[in-house]
């Protein structure tokens, strides 16, 4: 009888676990379809080993979101750049409002030559900083919503100031491991 019970209740312990299994797939498969429609380079994204979780950890307390339930880019452009962040799923309001806000605050701060924050995240001042925060009068910072989130985009006309901005932006591609084209196209 005991036998009985004990291998009813492997059983019933094997079948929960299996379907629990395969909901969680089938939620996994659900969320990487809304995170491909998203994200145009979710396939480099999936190959890069990501960031560490260190870094995660320090960029979840500096910025006030999910590091994994978002995506970053940083875009390097002629007269400038951009970082642009973004939620994975759709569906996901709170983390979308708390990188519409950090991003912000971004502009905001890095107008004002404070790159606390990134330096908090990367536990080591970026590359670029230095220069951007001496040509600050010559760098402009605007902040736009996206649909999933949002963006900070950085402007200059003055060549010391974009080479400081590339500088900045490729060690964020690198640390983030984003994928992101490291130089101009």
């Amino acid at each position: 009888m005991k036998t009985k019970v004990l291998a009813v209740a492997a059983c019933l312990i094997a079948s929960s676990t299996l379907a629990a299994a395969q909901e969680s797939s089938h939620q996994q498969e659900e969320k990487t379809k809304s995170s491909e429609a998203l994200c145009p380079m979710h396939d480099a994204h999936l190959l890069s080993s990501g960031p560490s979780a260190a870094m995660n950890e320090r960029g979840e307390k500096g910025m006030g979101f999910s590091q994994t339930a978002t995506t970053h880019h940083f875009l390097i452009r002629r007269d400038g750049g951009v970082i642009q962040v973004e939620v994975n799923d759709p569906t996901d309001t709170t983390d979308r409002d708390n990188i519409r806000k950090h991003l912000a605050h971004i502009a905001q701060a890095f107008r004002a030559a404070d790159f606390d924050i990134p330096t908090f995240v990367h536990d080591t001042v970026p590359p670029g900083v230095a220069e951007m925060k001496r040509l600050r009068e010559k760098i402009k910072y605007s902040y736009e919503e996206t649909p999933a989130g949002g963006r900070v985009v950085i402007f200059t006309d003055d060549q010391d100031s974009l080479a400081a901005i590339h500088k900045f932006l490729r060690f964020q591609i690198e640390e983030h491991k984003t994928g992101d084209p490291t130089e101009l196209r």
